[in-house]
């Protein structure tokens, strides 16, 4: 009988951290998703690799860090319940953000890369590289180079306690972080589908894609439409810079370095260019690194993700949804 009732715990215990690893790659996915789809947007449209977008997405967040250090104390000062000031914290760092992310996209694209339009593709990609060193520099003067812990913006961040009838018996653990991340990267996907097929600004990004020359001498403002998708991409990744501070809980310079290349790597798996294949990257990404350090060493889990990587790119080129294209000439 203690033989069968070890067993039994055992198995439990089994299943639960495999449970528990799920639903972590299931959120760290869905973050590198978020990310990866403003990489997706502008290559895309102009067919640019922005490497800056990783500390781009970094800057976001040190944004989302200045407003939750600032505000929720105020929010919290003004008698509002801790709940309250919680969500009217994250809206409002998730508007910074994202309206900071936005902006700073499009000034880097009409200062940098606009004059580069023309150029020859490596040009516009090492000033890529070039703004991420500046990015990145900006980071550690504003922050400095250690870690930074970013206040604690939800009390009682286990959901378990909030809703034992769904968790207690399961015996996971799952914050409000994971639930934001979740409920915001499909129906964002979905949104930028429709956006995109449907809409009138959508059409032009298409016809952009496809012929930036003839789409101009259709009357289509082409500089307008790249400034809207580097808006755009900017925008996902102050949203997904402050789901970060609120996963993670610490900021630091050299943060966006690690996520871009996550995002980008998640960009290429699920076909670059492609909105449903860089979540569906991000997610597979999501889930190789949370079974990885879970049930594996954690110092292997980059070599497997790029070693998956190669291995889809050998049979898939252009990514697991990526399209086969005929190149005219």
């Amino acid at each position: 009988m203690p033989f069968l009732l070890l067993a039994e715990n055992s198995t439990s215990s089994a299943g639960q951290l495999l449970l528990q690893q799920c639903l972590n790659g299931l959120t760290f996915g869905s973050l590198i998703a978020l990310i990866a789809l403003g990489y997706t947007m502008v290559y895309g449209i102009i067919g640019l690799i922005n490497f800056a977008h990783g500390d781009l997405f970094m800057l976001g967040a040190f944004v989302a860090f200045s407003v939750f250090a600032g505000c929720l104390p105020a929010f919290e000062s003004w008698g509002l319940g801790a709940l309250t000031a919680a969500w009217l914290t994250v809206v409002l760092a998730t508007v910074a953000s994202a309206a900071f992310c936005g902006v700073l996209n499009l000034a880097v694209d009409r200062i940098v890369y606009k004059p580069l339009r023309n150029a020859p593709k490596l040009a516009p990609l090492v000033s890529a590289i070039g703004v991420s060193f500046v990015f990145m520099n900006v980071g550690q003067l504003w922050r400095g180079a250690l870690d930074v812990s970013v206040p604690t913006v939800f009390p009682g961040d286990n959901l378990v306690a909030r809703w034992p009838w769904l968790f207690e018996q399961t015996g996971l653990r799952f914050t409000w972080a994971d639930l934001i991340v979740m409920a915001l990267v499909i129906p964002i996907m979905i949104a930028l589908t429709v956006f995109v097929k449907y809409t009138r600004m959508g059409n032009a990004m298409r016809a952009t894609a496809q012929n930036p020359v003839a789409a101009q001498l259709m009357g289509i403002n082409v500089e307008r439409v790249i400034g809207v998708t580097f808006v755009i991409g900017g925008a996902l990744g102050g949203v997904a810079s402050v789901i970060s501070n609120l996963y993670v809980g610490t900021v630091n310079f050299q943060m966006g370095f690690q996520n871009g290349l996550y995002a980008f790597t998640a960009a290429v798996l699920g076909g670059i260019g492609n909105i449903p294949g860089a979540v569906l990257g991000g997610l597979l990404i999501g889930f190789v690194k949370a079974l990885s350090d879970g049930y594996g060493q954690t110092q292997w889990t980059n070599a497997l993700i790029f070693a998956i990587l190669i291995v889809i790119l050998i049979f898939r080129p252009r990514g697991l949804l990526g399209a086969t294209t005929r190149e005219k000439v």
